[in-house]
């Protein structure tokens, strides 16, 4: 009776200790699976706002709605104290605009409010947008920042929105204004203000998820 009950007991005792080692071995899968609904796990975003004065809304709302998808965001301006929005937000930059290396990231984003004039005619500014378009990456900008890629050349034939007060900006350099609340033509994505903000981080996270176009090879000799 004495030897059944040790039996019994060694037996129990093995199960426990074999459901212990599954346990551990499922746990270890699971943190290897991809998280399920987060299509952007991975990408990377660079969001710039201004060194004062950028619309609350307009970096948050996208923020928030790539981040939940997976997205790393990193925010960027020409200071590294703190930086207030409109609405009086206070937001701590990661790092310098001028720290930008564009084909690093799968996004750039300029984000708009009245300080974003001061990327209008900033050649480092344009130069990313630029840089980051060249390199098949998605480029995005709401509110007055469109003017920033207006003036570096990129929405010359190209359907764009921005805040109303700057169409005109957008015309005298090619832009097809179209007033809506989020353009999009190509991998260029225009929004037109705070109202929009929502509608434009989730267009942003649409063209993020589509598959890059393979660049095309220049046979040798061209």
């Amino acid at each position: 009776m004495k030897k059944l009950f040790l039996i019994c007991l060694v037996s129990t005792f093995t199960g426990l200790i074999l459901l212990g080692c599954g346990s551990k071995e499922e746990t270890a899968e699971k943190e290897k699976a991809p998280v399920m609904g987060r299509p952007l796990e991975g990408k990377r975003v660079v969001m710039i706002i201004a060194q004062k004065d950028f619309r609350d809304e307009e970096l948050l709302e996208p923020e928030s709605i790539l981040e939940d998808q997976g997205a790393i965001v990193t925010i960027a301006s020409t200071t590294m104290d703190s930086v207030k929005g409109m609405q009086g937000e206070e937001v701590y930059p990661d790092m310098l605009v001028g720290e930008i290396k564009p084909e690093e990231w799968d996004a750039v984003v300029f984000v708009g409010g009245a300080g974003a004039s001061q990327y209008w005619d900033d050649s480092t500014a344009q130069a990313i947008a630029r840089g980051a378009l060249n390199a098949g990456k998605v480029v995005g900008a709401i509110c007055t920042a469109p003017v920033t890629l207006a003036n570096a050349g990129l929405l010359q034939g190209k359907k764009a929105t921005c805040w109303q007060t700057e169409a005109e900006k957008l015309k005298v350099k090619g832009a097809e204004y179209t007033g809506a609340e989020v353009e999009r033509d190509g991998m260029i994505i225009t929004a037109s203000g705070p109202d929009a903000a929502i509608s434009f981080g989730l267009k942003l996270s649409e063209a993020m998820q589509e598959k890059p176009k393979e660049e095309t090879e220049t046979p040798e000799g061209m």
